[in-house]
């Protein structure tokens, strides 16, 4: 049974200089006559890729080949410029650690409203309180505005809920990365119960070792491209091999 499925998913996107833009600068660049269209890039280019229930994938591949933005396509945050996306599940994702929360809404209303955003209902939401704040260890934080927590009180909220309503599909962007050495085991430890799991899984991370101790296959982005798909072993090994070459050494 089908999890995932894309065919033939592209996405054109516009440049990160060309989002510093402003209305302001866009009308006068217009009257002195130097407007120009906004530059895009192909971020994604006719991927094409089968993921079946309860398989646990790796994405791997250097800063910027489009691993963060094949998530969020795939959990509908972007549209594809071509191609089409099917889903078939709840997916909980982890790829932006304030997404899906209110700033100025207090601890307890952004748990209730990120599960409601993922599909489930209040009630289910209030019994899951308890446990999501005892695992990210907020309990003393409850009432209090989600602004007022640090960045990494908001990244052990949203993994202690994304893998607390037992999602179909967990999402997973670099979430390790985030956090005391003590959290990330934590953190490690619960995802084990997923591997167990009939839970389909998409991690995305540059600990290799992470990827290929957790992952059925593995997934290489280069520039928006499959460049290999198989084991994970097998792609992991390819990927080494190919980044030690282009890697520059200095004597």
């Amino acid at each position: 049974m089908q999890a995932i499925c894309l065919e033939q998913v592209s996405l054109w996107r516009r440049t990160q200089e060309e989002f510093s833009y402003d209305l302001k600068k866009t009308i006068l660049s217009v009257l002195e006559g130097k407007y120009h269209k906004p530059i895009k890039k192909l971020v994604l280019d006719r991927v094409d890729l089968t993921i079946t229930a309860g398989e646990k994938v790796g994405i791997i591949g250097v800063n910027g080949s489009g691993k963060s933005t094949l998530l969020k396509v795939i959990c509908g945050i972007l549209k594809p410029t071509h191609g089409q996306v099917k889903v078939w599940g709840k997916i909980a994702p982890m790829i932006e650690l304030e997404a899906g929360f209110d700033p100025d809404l207090s601890v307890i209303d952004n748990i209730i409203l990120y599960g409601v955003m993922l599909g489930f209902s209040q009630k289910q939401m209030r019994q899951k309180i308890d446990s999501i704040l005892a695992f990210a260890e907020l309990e003393q934080y409850v009432s209090v505005p989600l602004k007022a927590l640090s960045s990494g009180m908001v990244a052990r909220l949203g993994f202690a809920i994304a893998t607390d309503i037992e999602p179909d599909i967990l999402i997973l962007d670099e979430v390790l990365a985030v956090g005391d050495e003590r959290f990330k085991k934590k953190c490690k430890q619960r995802l084990k119960n997923f591997w167990d799991a009939n839970a389909t899984v998409l991690l995305v991370s540059h600990e290799l070792n992470l990827v290929e101790q957790f992952c059925d296959r593995v997934i290489w982005l280069d520039q928006g491209k499959i460049k290999s798909i198989g084991s994970a072993s097998e792609v992991i090994d390819y990927y080494r091999d190919m980044v030690s070459l282009t890697t520059p050494t200095f004597v």
